[in-house]
């Protein structure tokens, strides 16, 4: 919120009324008169506020009545209502409504409180916000406002003394801001001509505005006051201090430099009287020597003694005047220089030499500042030479610490540097970089040792001591502070001066490339020393070179006293990057000899001390000269010196013709090489004749660091070679790679030399590799590669002008390839091979598709390799010839036979890695080039990419080059029509040639096409491969040759097929399956140890097998594939069968692998679907358009046969056929049939051999066929069926029994059983026992489906079914062998560790599946006359009479459990069926064995296992209720249709259930819970039931029941009696529960009887029943004491129906009749 808005106004206003009021309330007692003014204040301010508008003005108005209550409150001295006084007046001052007479008002207030020392910081704070605020203070009252701040400063009161000097300051700096604002505003408006200058200050005053006016004043004073003169104007001064005067002086001529240059009035204040006043107090250092005096006395007055803190401020002063006011002080600045220069004395006190370094530094990192001194110093005559002092001060500054060891006055704390401490000295400010893990940076010389401390960034100046301004004591310097400045100074010293020099020079050279040389005026140094950048360029090059000429000895000589004495990585970069930067600077210049000065410098430093190379000593030293001779290295290893201050990097052999044993290469050593190569790389245009100096050190210092050349002729860091190498600690090494990449970047400049010079450089290093070779002859000592690898470097940078060279060079490295040192002519190789793919990959101009000549000359030494008999050589030529081709493959045009010949030359005799090499090339080929290739070529390539396949050498390019015949194959598919094109134009030709010469066309497979022939090529290679040795180039071959038939076989002409057929596929199957027969079974030992070989795999008979799995999968896919093609060659019934006889003998060869694989074939070539001849025969898939998926329930009504579940891939073939049908080229169809039953005749005699159990009793090597096979051959039957079935007859059938049931007999080895057989937890059919179920469904659903004579098939499916159901209690056996049965399915654990060789299958889900299909099926057909014909539903009973009878003796428990519910279904529509025909007696047979399966089962033999819970017991008690319950509702009703004698054994049976439960004769345990009482009820019921109904039409059967009624009563009587008497005896003790529950059941038995009786008609009731009845009625009643509750509760059922007995008695009738 601004100060002037109105809620800040309207804020004011209640503030001062509150400060009133405040006031009033503090004064009312003790000073009435300040009461009352306040009261009226408080009333004029309302007034104010209600009269005006703009209430602030009027405020400001008024301000002097406003502020005369606050005043008059502070006059009381009473430091409450003071303070509270000048807060008010503060927060008036701030809103800037003070006027200036009430301003006067103020301060005259405040100096009162000053002198009365009351509330000074609050003084000093009102001052700071009057003057800040607003500007209507002035003159006399600003100078008393400034007078009264300086006062303060001088108080007793620390604090008030620090806020003063602050105040003091701010106050300074606020009067000249107010200039500089005042200048802004008048800037626009003509100036008055100054007057004449006089001497008088007074009168120049007069010319300036107010504020000036005042700064003028201010600014006179300040230096009245340093000089120790009264001021002028700030009247009132006490006491003031030289140091704070300097400070302040300092700070206005730093801050404000634009008053001093702009108004002359103060420009004649700087001149005379600011530089005669630093004279003057310099003169006590001037005069100062050394040890002349012995410390400094405290006191400010100017004594003959340098005092430090005056000094250093005089320094700074100093510093600010050259650095702004140089162009008016020229003179003034000179004589400052000089004694600057002086300063650095070593006579000098430490600390003053220190401050005198730190302004040295000040001037050095301003360029323009010292290139002015060179202008206006040493340029003129008869004048100083001050740049060239400053230099040289600085450099012998720099010598004089390190040759006199320092001794400082007595203040100053440093020991003698000879004398100097451990190097882990460090001050405390310094940068620590490791934690006193790092050595310290230092300069050490000659036993002097002078650390280095981080003193400031580069380019800038940042002191320490000229910034000690709290200090009064000279300060002790830390050793080593003053070098670190003086270095810092020199390096921003050559840092500006080279930079600034540089940047002029480009602008020069820019202003002649844009037109011309610019008119250059004599140099403007005002403007251009205030504004260096923007400056136009007017330096005459005399400037720079003057300032180079002045200044190089001092800096060479420093530099490299220093350079010598450095330990310190970076120190050392630094130094180095001076040098480096002079000597280019030199060289553009063109000043020779400071430029070779300096680089003789950086080379003298790279090599080992006293190094013996001439060059660096005459320069009349030649490269050619014989003293570069190399001699082998001898190298050893030492530890670094411990006394050498350096760290020894490197040691190797001198490459000098006298050896001086090993030279160490330091740290440094190795820093200085990369400046040198810095210099040549960056400057190389500069160095002139310095060239040979940088060449020779750098050949040196290569040779020393074992640096050999890398890939492009770089020099890389050297392995190892035989004898002691080069030593090299790993911080050397990781520079190498940097050092290397700079060498060959120096190399590339060569680019840029006319031809002529060109082919110098050519000559001279061919001379030099000559040299090089000879001395390689017979020695196996390393040979000096330099030349060989610049040789290529050089070749590669001048690759647009390379026709000129390439003869000479490629002439000479062809030689050196054939030299028998191989480091020598691998090198040459190396660099033949890299030109030439350089040279192809260059753009040249025309380019080479243009120019034959140019692409030939290049291509010819790749070809000339070829001689070289070396293998090392031959492997770069097809390294070079693979790079060629990845980089120019798509250009070689013509030269393509050249290539493919030197890729296909290779021979098992190479070895792997040229075989690999070459490989490479053939793949690249292959994969990127066939297109770009002359067609006629395509042959070749197929040809070597077939022997890359053939060669064993190695086994994966052999694999791979399979893996290239198919992409060839590939291609040949897509550019079909483009080779066929092109070839028949060849053969045209060809032909025509061959009929000129009067010969045949000789080329293989002649008659067919050419574009045939190429295939048949490639086929016939891959058939060469597919019999191969090693089984896995025939496993990929094989598995290519049939995926590029079947891919692209289509391309191929009709009679090409025939040849296809027989002379390639036939032709390799009857090789693999004679190989395959003869092959070896001994086992292969794993490979070399480090390959596993599986164990499916261990043998060559085992190996074999898999290729001929994989043959004949193909040749049936093909077969499958294109059957309508290879239909219409004449012979494909032949081929039929031959495929046919090789799928046969393969699947019953005693391999399980090939016999699986050969039903897999088997199963392919019958899914050719057979397309649909006309509407009357629906019968195929496609005809019936529902989707397989639905076809699973037969739904579609008519005709059709359903899909076999087992084969889903027929169903996606039916799909696909359904979608889109193909319809079959005409006269197909008839031969259709003939494959089909040929293939069924084949099918059959597998079967028959494979199931036929082996002769042998227990030979343990017979072949048994494994489960997997026996499921893939009863799996193929539905597929063959589909098309045989029309003419499939009763035999076929028996035919297909024989199979099924031997296939399901077949046992399994016992290590299988565990995959085969599901865990024991459930009851599983193995696949093959499913297949076996389909197949048979498949038939019944076509014969349910089929026509009438077909149904006669029924029986012998249900017989086949049954027979299939005996094996749950009776498993088949399979010949003689033994067998391990896994019977019961609840514990079918195997063992699998049993002795038995074989497990039988665990048949039992096999045959209740069979049953259940059986039952299935019964349901469907029970009513066919050949059902019924053929006793179907007889054999059913009888088969199930076995598992009835066995009940609990059953294997599985399930078995009975089903078989009972299966009797009961098939029971429930063949009875019905049976009374239907019971006239034609064909059911007579039936009912006795029915009785028997219903005996055998009721009253089995087999107890129930012990384990059996009550709930179990009583459900399979309900199973046997069930039966019963059928007997009374399908049996006994219709006893009229059936045989009396069935009638009376079921009779028997049900009187023998109701009792035999409760015979006598049961054991204890027995009795337990095993009397059946529910069946014993229905039993008792049925009984009854039959017994009473008015149906009995037998005599017999009235005769049983009744007997049965009688036994059952006697035996009530007997039980009840029984009970009573042992109830009775046993007193309290509960009777066992046996009884109990005989006597329960006994009771029931008694109630049904009597609901039955009740229920009858009375005239079937034979009165003797009755009588027995009644008898048993007081018996019943006797119970009634029983204890137990449940007897009690069947007591009271059995008595209830008592009731409708009781009557009253009737008269008694004679003879018994009413």
């Amino acid at each position: 919120m601004s100060t002037t808005s109105p809620e800040a106004v309207k804020k004011l206003l209640e503030n001062m009324q509150t400060d009133l009021r405040s006031l009033s309330m503090e004064c009312k007692k003790k000073f009435p008169p300040v009461k009352e003014a306040a009261e009226s204040g408080i009333v004029k301010i309302k007034t104010i506020a209600a009269r005006n508008t703009d209430i602030l003005t009027a405020l400001k108005e008024n301000s002097s009545e406003v502020v005369q209550p606050f005043l008059m409150g502070c006059g009381t001295k009473e430091p409450k209502i003071t303070q509270l006084c000048l807060a008010a007046i503060q927060r008036l001052m701030s809103h800037e409504v003070v006027s200036e007479a009430a301003a006067g008002n103020i301060i005259n207030m405040l100096w009162q409180l000053m002198e009365n020392g009351l509330e000074e910081l609050k003084l000093l704070q009102t001052v700071l916000v009057l003057l800040t605020t607003n500007t209507v203070v002035h003159d006399e009252v600003l100078s008393k406002a400034i007078v009264l701040c300086f006062r303060l400063h001088f108080t007793k009161d620390n604090i008030t003394n620090n806020t003063a000097a602050a105040t003091v300051r701010q106050v300074v700096t606020v009067v000249f801001e107010r200039m500089v604002a005042e200048d802004e505003r008048f800037k626009g408006m003509a100036e008055q001509p100054p007057a004449i200058q006089g001497n008088s200050n007074r009168r120049s005053v007069s010319t300036l505005r107010p504020s000036a006016k005042d700064a003028y004043m201010l600014f006179q004073d300040l230096c009245q006051l340093v000089n120790a003169d009264a001021p002028y104007w700030l009247v009132g001064m006490t006491e003031m201090t030289r140091t704070f005067g300097l400070e302040l002086l300092e700070s206005v001529l730093n801050d404000f430099p634009g008053v001093f240059l702009q108004h002359q009035e103060f420009s004649f204040l700087l001149k005379e009287r600011v530089c005669p006043l630093v004279i003057k107090l310099f003169s006590p250092n001037i005069k100062f020597r050394q040890g002349s005096g012995s410390g400094s006395s405290a006191s400010p007055a100017p004594v003959e003694k340098p005092y430090f803190p005056i000094c250093m401020r005089l320094l700074r002063v100093v510093s600010v005047l050259i650095k702004h006011f140089y162009s008016l002080l020229v003179t003034e600045c000179e004589i400052f220089l000089s004694l600057l220069v002086k300063f650095l004395d070593g006579e000098k006190p430490q600390w003053l030499r220190a401050v005198a370094v730190e302004s040295v530094h000040r001037l050095c990192v301003q360029p323009h500042l010292l290139r002015s001194f060179c202008q206006s110093y040493d340029m003129k005559q008869h004048s100083t030479k001050v740049f060239r002092d400053i230099v040289n001060a600085l450099g012998s500054f720099i010598q004089s610490l390190f040759i006199v060891p320092s001794v400082g006055s007595v203040s100053s704390t440093n020991t003698p540097a000879g004398l100097s401490l451990s190097g882990s000295y460090s001050p405390t400010w310094m940068v620590g970089t490791g934690g006193g893990l790092t050595t310290q940076a230092a300069f050490e010389y000659r036993g002097t040792w002078i650390p280095l401390m981080t003193v400031s960034v580069q380019g800038s100046a940042k002191a320490t001591y000229l910034e000690m301004l709290d200090k009064v004591e000279p300060p002790s310097i830390p050793e080593g502070y003053a070098m670190s400045v003086a270095f810092s100074a020199l390096l921003d010293l050559v840092r500006g001066i080279t930079s600034m020099i540089e940047r002029e020079l480009a602008k020069e050279e820019e202003a002649v490339a844009r037109g011309g040389p610019e008119p250059i005026g004599p140099a403007h140094t005002d403007t251009l020393l205030q504004e260096p950048r923007e400056s136009p360029l007017v330096i005459f090059p005399s400037v720079w070179e003057e300032m180079v000429n002045a200044c190089w000895c001092g800096l060479l000589a420093a530099l490299s006293l220093l350079l010598d004495a450095s330990t310190d990585e970076t120190a050392t970069e630094n130094i180095l990057k001076a040098e480096l930067t002079m000597a280019s600077l030199c060289g553009r210049l063109g000043l020779v000899t400071p430029r070779d000065a300096f680089i003789t410098a950086i080379c003298k430093a790279s090599l080992p001390p006293h190094y013996a190379l001439t060059a660096l000593y005459s320069n009349a030293a030649n490269l050619s000269n014989k003293t570069y001779s190399i001699q082998g290295q001898n190298v050893q290893i030492i530890s670094p010196s411990s006394e050498s201050h350096q760290h020894v990097v490197a040691m190797g052999q001198p490459l000098t013709s006298q050896p001086q044993g090993t030279v160490v290469l330091t740290a440094k050593n190795i820093q200085c090489m990369r400046t040198l190569l810095n210099l040549a790389h960056c400057h190389g245009a500069v160095l002139g004749t310095s060239w040979q100096l940088v060449l020779a050190t750098l050949q040196h210092l290569v040779w020393i660091l074992g640096l050999k050349p890398g890939v492009g002729g770089g020099l890389k860091p050297g392995r190892a070679v035989e004898g002691p190498s080069t030593v090299l600690t790993t911080a050397v090494m990781t520079d190498l790679p940097v050092i290397s990449n700079i060498l060959s970047r120096l190399f590339e400049s060569s680019q840029y030399l006319d031809d002529v010079s060109l082919h110098h450089l050519i000559n001279a290093l061919c001379s030099l590799s000559m040299e090089a070779m000879e001395m390689a002859y017979g020695t196996n000592k390393e040979p000096s590669l330099f030349a060989v690898a610049k040789l290529l470097e050089t070749g590669l940078v001048n690759m647009d002008r390379i026709e000129i060279l390439w003869r000479p060079l490629t002439a000479h490295l062809l030689e050196v390839c054939q030299h028998p040192n191989a480091r020598m002519r691998e090198w040459g190789a190396e660099a033949i091979t890299s030109l030439i793919k350089a040279g192809l990959a260059y753009k040249h101009d025309p380019p080479l598709s243009q120019n034959q000549r140019l692409h030939l000359l290049l291509l010819n030494p790749l070809k000339e390799l070829s001689n070289v008999l070396h293998a090392d050589i031959r492997q770069k030529q097809l390294e070079c010839v693979l790079q060629v081709l990845q980089s120019q493959g798509d250009s070689l045009g013509p030269g393509w036979p050249l290539v493919l010949g030197v890729i296909g030359a290779i021979r098992n005799d190479q070895g792997e890695s040229l075989i690999r090499t070459a490989f490479q090339c053939l793949q690249l080929v292959v994969t990127d080039f066939l297109p770009t290739m002359p067609c006629t070529c395509l042959q070749i390539v197929v040809d070597v990419a077939g022997s890359f396949g053939l060669q064993n050498q190695e086994l994966n390019i052999s694999l791979t080059s399979i893996g290239l015949l198919w992409n060839i194959s590939d291609y040949f598919f897509q550019r079909a029509e483009i080779i066929t094109e092109e070839l028949e134009k060849e053969e045209a030709i060809l032909l025509q040639q061959a009929c000129d010469k009067g010969e045949t066309l000789n080329r293989p497979f002649h008659p067919a096409p050419p574009f045939d022939c190429l295939w048949l090529c490639l086929y016939a290679k891959l058939g060469e491969l597919c019999v191969d040795p090693r089984p896995a180039v025939r496993k990929s071959a094989g598995q290519t040759m049939f995926s590029t038939i079947a891919a692209h076989g289509t391309l191929l002409q009709q009679p090409t097929w025939h040849i296809v057929v027989w002379k390639v596929l036939f032709h390799l199957l009857n090789c693999v399956r004679k190989s395959s027969t003869t092959a070896d079974k001994e086992k292969i030992e794993s490979g070399g140890g480090n390959i596993l070989i599986h164990h499916s795999r261990d043998t060559a008979e085992k190996q074999w097998a898999e290729t001929w799995v994989l043959t004949l999968a193909g040749v049936a896919r093909i077969f499958n594939t294109r059957k309508y093609l290879l239909q219409q060659l004449g012979d494909f019934f032949k081929a039929w069968e031959v495929l046919l006889d090789h799928i046969q003998s393969a699947a019953l060869s005693k391999n399980n692998e090939v016999s699986l694989a050969a039903l897999k074939s088997f199963q392919e070539i019958l899914q050719l679907v057979t397309p649909v001849k006309d509407s009357d025969k629906p019968d195929t898939l496609g005809a019936m358009d529902i989707p397989p998926v639905l076809m699973e329930p037969l739904t579609a009504p008519g005709p059709g046969r359903p899909l076999p579940r087992s084969d889903s891939l027929a169903e996606r073939l039916a799909q696909r056929y359904s979608t889109q049908p193909q319809l079959p080229p005409p006269g197909e169809e008839q031969d259709d049939s003939a494959l089909w039953w040929s293939a069924w005749s084949t099918w059959y005699r597998t079967g028959t051999e494979c199931t036929r159990p082996p002769s042998g009793g227990g030979d343990k090597l017979a072949f048994v066929p494994s489960q997997p096979f026996l499921t893939a051959l009863i799996q193929i039957f539905p597929a063959l069926y589909q098309h045989i079935a029309t003419g499939f007859s009763m035999d076929d059938l028996r035919k297909l029994g024989i199979i099924l049931h031997g296939a399901v007999s077949v046992p399994i080895s016992s290590d299988a059983s565990p995959f085969i057989l599901p865990s024991y937890t459930e009851a599983v059919l193995t696949s093959l026992q499913e297949a076996v179920l389909t197949a048979l469904d498949v038939l019944q659903k076509a014969i349910c489906v089929g026509p009438e004579t077909l149904q006669v098939m029924y029986p012998a499916i249900f017989e086949q079914l049954l027979q299939f159901v005996e094996f749950s209690c009776k498993p088949p056996q399979y010949g003689k062998m033994e067998t391990k049965h896994v019977a019961n399915a609840k514990y079918n654990q195997i063992q699998l560790f049993a002795p038995a060789e074989w497990v039988a299958l665990n048949y039992v889900p096999f045959a209740e599946r069979s049953l259940e299909v059986v039952v299935d099926l019964y349901q469907k057909t029970a009513c066919h006359k050949a059902v019924i014909a053929e006793k179907v539903l007889q054999n059913i009973i009888k088969t199930l009479r076995v598992p009835l009878g066995l009940k609990y003796a059953c294997p599985a428990e399930s078995t009975w459990k089903l078989a009972v519910s299966s009797l009961l279904k098939v029971l429930s529509i063949g009875l019905p069926v049976a009374r239907q025909q019971a006239s034609s007696g064909k059911f007579d047979t039936m009912w006795p064995k029915l009785a028997h399966a219903f005996e055998d089962f009721l009253f089995t033999k087999s107890t129930p296992p012990d384990n059996l819970s009550i709930q179990e017991f009583q459900k399979n008690e309900a199973i046997d209720v069930e039966v019963v319950q059928l007997i009374s509702t399908e049996i006994l009703p219709y006893a009229n249709f059936i045989p009396k004698e069935f009638v009376g054994q079921i009779m028997a049976m049900l009187n023998k259930g109701s009792i035999h439960s409760q015979s006598s004769s049961f054991t204890e345990a027995e009795i337990d819970i095993r009397m059946r009482e529910e069946f014993s009820k229905v039993c008792f019921e049925t009984l009854l039931q039959f017994s009473f109904s008015n149906k009995v039409s037998t005599p017999q059967e009235g005769y049983i029941s009744r007997m049965a009624l009688a036994v059952l009563l006697q035996r009530a009587q007997e039980v009840l009696h029984r009970y009573v008497e042992d109830e009775r005896l046993s007193g309290r003790c509960p009777l066992p529960r046996q009884q109990v529950t005989e006597i329960i059941f006994v009771l029931k038995a008694v109630s049904t009887l009597m609901d039955s009786l009740k229920k009858t008609q009375p005239e079937n009731v034979d009165g003797n029943t009755w009588a027995q009845v009644i008898a048993l009625y007081p018996t019943l009643v006797e119970c009634i004491t029983c204890s137990s509750a449940e007897v009690s509760s069947a007591l009271k059922e059995a008595l209830g129906p008592f009731k409708d007995l009781m009557q009253p008695p009737v008269s008694k009738v004679q003879n018994g009749e009413s």
